[in-house]
C-alpha cells in the first residue's frame, strides 16, 4: 500500500540542496548558516571535562539545573526580567525542536497562524502537521523601517480563527530587527484577542550599528502569552550541538513539556553542563558578539563596494541579502545555481521562503566565516562587476 504523505509539497530543504551543490562544485559555501571557524577552545575543554567526568546519562527532562540557572541569570542581566528556572525554562534539542513543540502545543485543526515572509522554512510544515493553516504576510524588503512589517496589513489577516503569530527578530533571512514601535503595534493589535505568540530569537546576540535586541520578554503583556526561543548553537558557533531553550509562562510551559518529553525527551547531557559553566565564567563571549559579527558584515559589504549588487546592511543575524537585479534577469533559484556552479560561491535563493513568489531578485549570503573566506568569496563575486 503506498504511503500518503503528510507533507506532500515538502522536499529536501534548500540548505541541504545548496550545501550539496557547493560540495559538488567545490564552491565557497555562503549558503547554509554555519560558521567555518571553531567553537571557543575553553568550551571544547569543558565539554571534554564533563564527558570524562561521566555525565553521560539522561539529564532531567526539562534540562540540567545548572544550565537553567545560568539562563535565568542571563535573562535578568540582559533584559531585566526574572524568570522561574523550574517552571518557565525548558532546554531543547535545538531551536527547531522548540519551535515544533511550541506550535504543536498551541495549534488545533483549523487554527490559523500568521508568519512573515520570507519565513524560516521550519514554521509552515509544523503548522501543517498540527492541521493548522499558515497565513502569510510579506515583509517589505525595501521599507525604511527596521522590521519592514506593515501592522495594518497584519490586522486585516486577524480573525476568530487566528491562534498565533510567529515572530523572528533578528530576522532570517532579511537581517531586519523589531523596533519598539513594532512591539507597541503588536501589543495594541492583540490586546483584545486570545492570540498567542511564538518568538524566534535565536540571533538575539547579533544586532548591529548600536541597536539592541528587543525581546518579547521585556513586555509583560506579550510575555504572558509567548513562547520565546533562543539558541546556544548560534551563540557559541556550535550549530551541530543542537542545544536551545524555550521560556514561557508556567501554564504554557507545562503544556509545552508534555509534548517535548515525547519528541526528544531531553538533550545531550555533557553539552548542557559545558555550556552552563561557560556561561557562568565567560559572559563576555555573547556580550562581544555584536561587534564580532558586525566586523564580518562590514568586511563583506566593503569587499563588494562598487559592485552591481545592491546591499542594504543587515541590522541583525549573520546573513546579508543581496539584490542582483542589475546583474541578471535569472530567477533567484537559477541565479543561485549559476553562482555556485560557475562563479564558485554558494548562496540561498530567498523565494523558497515565500508562499507567493516575489518579484524582487535577492539571494542570501552567510558572513559567519573567517575573514579570509569572506575575502576569497568576494573576489570570485567581483568577476560579475
Amino acid at each position: 500500500m503506498p504511503l500518503s504523505s503528510k507533507l506532500p509539497h515538502v522536499g529536501t530543504t534548500i540548505f541541504t540542496t545548496m550545501s550539496n551543490m557547493a560540495a559538488e562544485y567545490d564552491a565557497i559555501n555562503l549558503s547554509q548558516g554555519f560558521p567555518d571557524f571553531p567553537v571557543p577552545e575553553e568550551l571544547i575543554n569543558l565539554l571534554t571535562k564533563y564527558l570524562k567526568k561521566g555525565l553521560n546519562q539522561y539529564p532531567p527532562m526539562i534540562g540540567v539545573e545548572y544550565l537553567r540557572q545560568e539562563i535565568m541569570r542571563k535573562v535578568d542581566k540582559l533584559y531585566g526580567v526574572k524568570v522561574d528556572m523550574f517552571n518557565e525554562i525548558t532546554v531543547t534539542s535545538g531551536a527547531t525542536e522548540a519551535l515544533f513543540v511550541a506550535i504543536q502545543t498551541l495549534v488545533r485543526p483549523g487554527d490559523e497562524v500568521i508568519i512573515f515572509d520570507p519565513a524560516y522554512d521550519a514554521y509552515e510544515p509544523a503548522i501543517t502537521l498540527a492541521q493548522g493553516k499558515t497565513i502569510h504576510v510579506d515583509i517589505d524588503l525595501k521599507s525604511a523601517t527596521k522590521s519592514g512589517i506593515d501592522w495594518e496589513k497584519v490586522k486585516t489577516k486577524i480573525n476568530h480563527q487566528t491562534r498565533a503569530i510567529i515572530l523572528n527578530s533578528p530576522h532570517n533571512p532579511s537581517g531586519r530587527v523589531l523596533e519598539q514601535s513594532d512591539i507597541d503595534a503588536l501589543t495594541k493589535l492583540i490586546s483584545n484577542t486570545d492570540i498567542f505568540l511564538i518568538s524566534d530569537e535565536v540571533y538575539e546576540h547579533m544586532v548591529f550599528d548600536g541597536l539592541r535586541h528587543i525581546s518579547l520578554l521585556e513586555n509583560e503583556f506579550l510575555r504572558s502569552r509567548s513562547f520565546i526561543i533562543s539558541s546556544f548553537g548560534k551563540t557559541y558557533h556550535a550549530t551541530g550541538w543542537k542545544v536551545a531553550y524555550c521560556i514561557a509562562p508556567s501554564e504554557l510551559t507545562a503544556e509545552f513539556r508534555k509534548i517535548h518529553q515525547f519528541v526528544t525527551f531531553t538533550t545531550h547531557t555533557p553539552t548542557q553542563w559545558a555550556i552552563a559553566e561557560f556561561m557562568e565564567y565567560h559572559s563576555d563571549h555573547y556580550l562581544n558578539l555584536p561587534n564580532f559579527y558586525q566586523s564580518k558584515r562590514d568586511l563583506f559589504l566593503d569587499q563588494l563596494t562598487n559592485s552591481k549588487f545592491k546591499l542594504r546592511p543587515a541590522t541583525g543575524t549573520y546573513f546579508q541579502l543581496a539584490d542582483y537585479s542589475e546583474i541578471s534577469d535569472l530567477s533567484d533559484v537559477e541565479f543561485a545555481n549559476y553562482l555556485t556552479q560557475e562563479i564558485g560561491v554558494a548562496a540561498i535563493p530567498i523565494s523558497v521562503f515565500y508562499d507567493v513568489l516575489p518579484k524582487s531578485k535577492y539571494v542570501r549570503f552567510c558572513f559567519a566565516k573567517d575573514d579570509e573566506t569572506i575575502i576569497q568569496a568576494c573576489e570570485k563575486l567581483k568577476v560579475m562587476y
